[in-house]
């Protein structure tokens, strides 16, 4: 997969994670949003790391969509634990 490809699939780790973990980010969408991204990256590199399971060339590889999604919802936590889940305004 291409970069474009892994933004793009962060983009929809990131959506998915958000609905797993609802309440209101301190960075908002674009924090979020980035947050899926990176995601993705983490996710799918744990994977082919730890794992033993290497990233598919396929765009549609349950194994690297769950990979992005169970990173994109570890980095919301943690980005949830270190900054505050509300907005205060």
């Amino acid at each position: 997969m291409g970069i474009i490809s892994w933004i793009i699939l962060g983009l929809v780790a990131g959506i998915i994670a958000k609905i797993l973990l609802p309440g209101r980010d301190p960075g908002g969408l674009v924090g979020t949003t980035l947050i899926g991204v990176a995601g993705a990256f983490i996710g799918g590199w744990l994977s082919a790391t730890f794992l033993d399971k290497p990233i598919a060339k396929d765009f549609f590889d349950l194994a690297t969509w769950v990979a992005a999604v169970v990173g994109a919802f570890i980095l919301l936590v943690g980005y949830r634990l270190l900054f505050g889940n509300s907005r205060r305004g």
